[in-house]
């Protein structure tokens, strides 16, 4: 899922410091789980907000969909329209969606941090930086590229201590961890096995994927 964080709120403020009218839409699915962009923090941006007039509030189910974001956002197209701006508790890709269908002036209410997994409510983890090659069969489903701050594809390094990580010494070391897996899923001739050097054309931004279905 997309980690999201709110944006403070003098930083919005500012943004909307020409506009009058808002109309503020949240996120069903990530921000929602975050706790970032729900029912409860529209609300509680429109309280915070006081000093505007806020025209609609709403929160689809999935704003980076523009297929479900044009279907909830039809009933409220007199509101969207007369709104100066629209303040988004989405990720990047759910504003952007949002700006390109309504073709109104959108700002940000959060920060997109990065992908990750949940624990708990509250407690999120970065496991994918999206990078475009991944190695998970090779790895024991560890990813060495967000789990190790140098990226490794070839660990561990010489610099680990009692099986944590030197550059910060209360994490333990992805590697450790890699081999520690590959060991007890009976797969250390993978582990052993050397890796090629990333290939960052497949990371390249910006990009865009088309799928379509085979024939």
């Amino acid at each position: 899922m997309i980690i999201t964080e709110k944006k403070p709120i003098d930083e919005i403020k500012e943004s909307l410091k020409d506009s009058k009218k808002v109309f503020i839409i949240g996120c069903g699915t990530c921000a929602t789980l975050n706790q970032t962009g729900g029912e409860e923090q529209v609300k509680e941006l429109t309280k915070l907000l006081s000093d505007k007039e806020i025209v609609g509030t709403v929160v689809p189910e999935t704003p980076c969909d523009k297929r479900l974001l044009k279907r909830d956002l039809r009933a409220l197209t007199d509101a969207l329209n007369s709104a100066d701006t629209i303040v988004a508790l989405a990720c990047g890709a759910g504003i952007q969606a949002v700006a390109e269908l309504t073709r109104k002036y959108t700002t940000p209410g959060l920060n997109t941090k990065f992908i990750g997994m949940v624990e708990r409510i509250g407690e999120f983890y970065q496991r994918c930086l999206a990078c475009g090659d991944c190695v998970l069969d090779e790895t024991g489903g560890i990813c060495p590229i967000t789990r190790c701050p140098k990226a490794l594809l070839n660990g561990p390094c010489a610099g680990h201590m009692d099986e944590k990580c030197e550059v910060n010494h209360e994490k333990d070391c992805a590697w450790v961890l890699i081999y520690k897996r590959m060991k007890d899923m009976g797969q250390l001739g993978k582990f052993k096995a050397f890796r090629k050097p990333r290939n960052f054309q497949k990371s390249t931004s910006p990009q865009q994927i088309v799928w379509r279905k085979p024939q």
